[in-house]
């Protein structure tokens, strides 16, 4: 089994996201509606994959990416930002931040499932 962590302001999109991503199969999903406590979260949880939004109040997804980033768990968790906007911008500076993919907002169950298994593998590959 998989842990993916779901961190979004919407508590309604974490709600369906959740639904979502544990009808993919074998996975347990943990989900914040804020990223300030993320570094507490990841240690209690250990995610095998963050979906993240980038824009929350408070801490965002790239705040919150920078916190991964510095701590030596967190730094090795694939991160998947999921987001309203599409522009290039700010997918550039998601994927600077670290992110390994960047989604639009409504995202498909295909797209979803496939960055998902993407992210995994990648975990999987950098140990």
């Amino acid at each position: 089994m998989k842990n993916i962590m779901i961190i979004d302001d919407s508590k309604d999109f974490v709600a369906m996201l959740k639904i979502r991503v544990e009808n993919f199969g074998d996975y347990k999903v943990d989900g914040l509606s804020e990223a300030k406590d993320i570094i507490s979260q990841v240690h209690a949880f250990k995610p095998d994959v963050i979906l993240l939004d980038l824009l929350m109040p408070g801490a965002g997804g790239l705040d919150a990416c920078e916190m991964l980033n510095n701590d030596p768990l967190g730094r090795v968790i694939p991160v998947i930002i999921i987001s309203g906007l599409d522009n290039k911008t700010d997918k550039i500076k998601a994927f600077k931040s670290g992110a390994i993919d960047y989604l639009v907002k409504p995202v498909d169950d295909l797209k979803l499932m496939e960055a998902i298994k993407k992210a995994i593998e990648h975990k999987t590959e950098q140990f």
